[in-house]
């Protein structure tokens, strides 16, 4: 078996594959150029997207040429696969914008430089080239309706309703597996295991417009956690690579909090360690599961990788001085963005009594426990103690005039702001 192959059947990465022993004669045999793509429905990919470029990736490290593909043009009609009802369609400046969002993550994913660096290309440059009557007589002839009708991903939207628009998808993605096979030698394609009907649809068409060819595909599974649960949401929603819409230390934080169950799973699916190294990490899950070594190392590997060193390092300086009470020793922004999603109560910008915040904010059930806490030493205001029952918020406590973070025991946050 390739070694490549071997590895990523370690990893839990193949669902499914065309043909086994022909990837693996072409893998041993030659530099074979594989893509992978993704429709720009926002200017930024998600986690969700992840495996399938970071297993892209992975075909690199082993010597093979990436081409990676943003579907500007089938960005426009919308994949249907799977989808409960019919996308919102996007206009083309909209598109245009996510493209270019989506393009400058690629970098941080792929070597564009290397000898078998990888490419970037954009569907839109070639499907807006066909005109109706090419699309409907130089593909569509090739391709039957019971054909597509057959497919699991069409089927499951029959019942609800599908558009003509959205029944074409198979058949532009199809449409560009040929084109990256005549203009790329592009041979494999991979996706996630909703995509393998328009994998293999790309496949069937090209067999009948071009004849018997070695082109091959293969998909991964669908991420889901031990719970079963959806993978890459938090309550805040999507997980982003951008990191105007989730932070670094947001990013850094997903990956830290995953739960023993799951992160040995995520260090094989999501970071380039080899075995030795995720086998270590997983003794430590069995035998010191306190010490969260594994969920360290892959929030470490991850957000670095996407992120930066530098990112990275402001991260852990962040969730190090959450950890320690050192709230002041963040700046106001990385405060905001680290209490994102803490409750939060707006009071009218006067010097408020300590007792009646704690119980409008309801960190504390009623005046007598409020007083309770603070005598407790269970109250800290922007990460220090307080034990004054007539202690009064006053502009000392105000970060930058605007917010005050009050914290009960561990870990019961919440944000106090104020009307200027």
């Amino acid at each position: 078996m390739s070694a490549l192959l071997e590895d990523l059947k370690y990893r839990g990465i193949i669902y499914q594959m065309t043909d086994e022993e022909k990837i693996t004669e072409l893998l041993d045999t030659e530099q074979v150029s594989i893509y992978c793509g993704a429709d720009p429905t926002a200017d930024s990919l998600h986690i969700g997207h992840l495996v399938p470029f970071l297993t892209l990736r992975r075909f690199q490290e082993y010597g093979h040429r990436p081409v990676v593909l943003i579907g500007g043009g089938t960005g426009m009609i919308g994949d249907p696969s799977f989808k409960a009802e019919e996308r919102k369609l996007l206009t083309e400046e909209q598109i245009d914008q996510n493209v270019d969002g989506i393009k400058a993550q690629m970098g941080r994913v792929f070597d564009f430089n290397d000898e078998n660096g990888a490419v970037l290309v954009n569907n839109k440059d070639w499907l807006k080239e066909i005109s109706l009557i090419s699309f409907l007589r130089d593909y569509g002839k090739h391709v039957g309706l019971n054909y597509l009708l057959g497919k699991d991903a069409i089927q499951s939207r029959l019942e609800t309703g599908i558009s003509y628009t959205e029944f074409t998808y198979t058949i532009l993605q199809a449409i560009d597996f040929g084109h990256l096979n005549k203009n790329y030698n592009v041979k494999m394609q991979i996706g996630g295991s909703d995509q393998w009907g328009n994998i293999t649809s790309g496949l069937d068409l090209m067999r009948r417009m071009y004849g018997e060819n070695e082109s091959e595909g293969l998909t991964i599974p669908l991420i889901t956690k031990a719970d079963g649960k959806k993978f890459g949401k938090t309550e805040s929603g999507n997980i982003w690579l951008d990191p105007a819409r989730t932070s670094p230390y947001e990013f850094y934080q997903f990956w830290l909090n995953q739960s023993d169950a799951d992160v040995i799973k995520f260090l094989k699916l999501f970071t380039f360690l080899d075995k030795e190294a995720i086998e270590a990490l997983e003794k430590s899950v069995a035998e010191e599961p306190h010490l969260r070594k594994a969920q360290k190392s892959l929030a470490e590997e991850i957000t670095r990788f996407l992120h930066g060193e530098e990112a990275l390092e402001d991260a852990k300086r962040i969730t190090d001085a959450l950890f320690n009470g050192e709230i002041k020793s963040l700046t106001s922004n990385e405060i905001k963005d680290a209490f994102k999603d803490v409750p939060t109560e707006n009071f009218d910008g006067e010097d408020e009594n300590l007792v009646n915040v704690l119980v409008e904010t309801k960190i504390s059930s009623s005046r007598r426990q409020a007083r309770e806490d603070i005598n407790n030493g269970a109250i800290y205001i922007n990460g220090e103690r307080q034990q004054d029952v007539n202690h009064v918020i006053t502009a000392d406590d105000k970060l930058d005039g605007e917010f005050t973070v009050i914290r009960r025991g561990k870990k019961k946050y919440h944000m106090v702001t104020y009307n200027k």
